[in-house]
């Protein structure tokens, strides 16, 4: 990776880091010893930060300084081919989960396919990061996604965008299987 290429790829990342952690910048300031101006201005790509910065942003986030270095400079396929696409399936619920797009430090988002049953019911009590953006568009179907305690009734076309802060239960209607596409920003 060109080194002119290297700061901004880890700036985004310091970010991501502190948004996946759920701190502000003055908490982040206060575990680190970086001054919240500072961080800012590497969180802008403003500046590159010295090793003694990173060194102290690593023992915020309790890791080497070598798994932050990779996590920025890990590379990523530009297509990913249908065969290449990781499948599960819960034989649980019978549903399916298809990563269309599956995760890369470089990269923000990721796509997943989901297939639910007929009838079908899948509660999770926690969400596995605070606050992540969702964006699910349905494909065919119905679903009902209680989100924040909050019923939304999709059919085929609809897209509910949300943050996930707490319980989310996703749950077919009875007729057919809900198939929809999520959006992980």
């Amino acid at each position: 990776m060109p080194f002119d290429d290297f700061t901004p790829r880890l700036a985004d990342r310091l970010k991501r880091l502190r948004q996946e952690a759920g701190w502000s910048l003055d908490t982040l300031a206060k575990r680190s010893g970086v001054s919240r101006a500072t961080l800012s201005r590497m969180e802008n790509a403003e500046v590159s930060p010295s090793a003694e910065a990173l060194g102290k942003l690593c023992a915020a986030y309790r890791m080497p300084m070598s798994r932050l270095i990779q996590m920025v400079e890990q590379d990523f396929a530009a297509k990913v081919p249908a065969e290449a696409q990781t499948a599960w399936h819960d034989p649980a619920t019978g549903f399916a989960r298809r990563a269309v797009s599956p995760p890369a430090e470089a990269l923000r988002g990721e796509v997943i396919e989901g297939t639910l049953p007929a009838g079908a019911r899948i509660a999770y009590e926690v969400p596995p990061v605070e606050g992540l953006e969702h964006h699910l568009v349905m494909q065919s179907g119905g679903l009902t996604l209680t989100v924040d305690g909050a019923d939304h009734v999709l059919g085929p076309g609809d897209c509910l965008r949300y943050r996930l802060h707490g319980p989310t239960v996703f749950q077919a209607g009875p007729d057919a299987p809900a198939r929809y596409l999520l959006f992980l920003v």
